[in-house]
C-alpha cells in the first residue's frame, strides 16, 4: 500500500507534518515557552491548523485517516521528546510510588508517559482529522456538491 495513494501524501511528507509541532515538546518541557502564553498557544495550535491546511489543499482520498496517522507520529516525536527532556521536566517526583525502587519507578514512569504521548499526538491528529473530514465534505468543488445532492 503506497501511502501517496492512501493518505495524499508521501511518507516523508508525513513526517514532516508530524515534526512541525516538535517543537513544542522541546520548549515546554525545558520550560522557554510558559503555559498561558501567546506562544505557546501557537505552538500547540499552530501545526495542526497546517495539518488541516495542508490536507485542504492536497485533497487525499482519506483526509480523517491521513491526520490520524499525522498525529499519531506527533505522538512518537512526543514520547522521544519526553524520554530525551526527562531529567528537566518530569524527573522522578511521583506522588504514591515512594515504595517503588527508583529503578523500577523510573522505568513505570517513563513508560506511562511514552504510551501517554503516543494517545494525546494520536488524539490531536483524530480531533484535526475530523475537523478536516468536516472541512472536506463542506468545502467539495462544486461540480461533486451538484453529482452527491
Amino acid at each position: 500500500m503506497s501511502a501517496r495513494r492512501t493518505l495524499g501524501f508521501s511518507w516523508l511528507a508525513l513526517v514532516g507534518l508530524a515534526a512541525l509541532a516538535a517543537p513544542r515538546v522541546a520548549l515546554h518541557d525545558l520550560d522557554v515557552v510558559p503555559e498561558g502564553t501567546v506562544a505557546a498557544a501557537l505552538l500547540a495550535v499552530g501545526p495542526p491548523l497546517v495539518w488541516v491546511a495542508a490536507v485542504l489543499w492536497r485533497r487525499p482520498p482519506r483526509p480523517f485517516l491521513t491526520l490520524v496517522v499525522v498525529g499519531a507520529l506527533y505522538g512518537v516525536f512526543l514520547a522521544i521528546g519526553h524520554q530525551v527532556f526527562w531529567g528537566s521536566s518530569l524527573g522522578m517526583d511521583a506522588p504514591g510510588l515512594a515504595n517503588i525502587s527508583p529503578g523500577a519507578r523510573e522505568a513505570l514512569l517513563r513508560a506511562s508517559a511514552a504510551v501517554s504521548s503516543l494517545v494525546t499526538g494520536t488524539m490531536v491528529g483524530v480531533i484535526a482529522g475530523g475537523v478536516t473530514a468536516l472541512l472536506c465534505r463542506w468545502t467539495r468543488p462544486a461540480d461533486r456538491r451538484r453529482n452527491a445532492g
